[in-house]
């Protein structure tokens, strides 16, 4: 089993999604990838202004 860095994964399955589905299907994964990003990346803010009130 060969490791292969993460971008060169990443680069794998979007050439191959644009070869299979054209470039509809990688579109709708940028957006999701997109998408979650902010979600995660709002919780992560969020997260540190919530307070104990003792």
């Amino acid at each position: 089993m060969e490791h292969h860095p993460a971008a060169a994964r990443l680069t794998e399955a979007a050439a191959s999604a644009v070869q299979q589905h054209g470039a509809g299907n990688l579109l709708r994964i940028v957006l999701i990838v997109m998408v979650l990003g902010c979600v995660l990346t709002a919780w992560f803010l969020l997260r540190g202004y919530k307070r104990k009130d003792d």
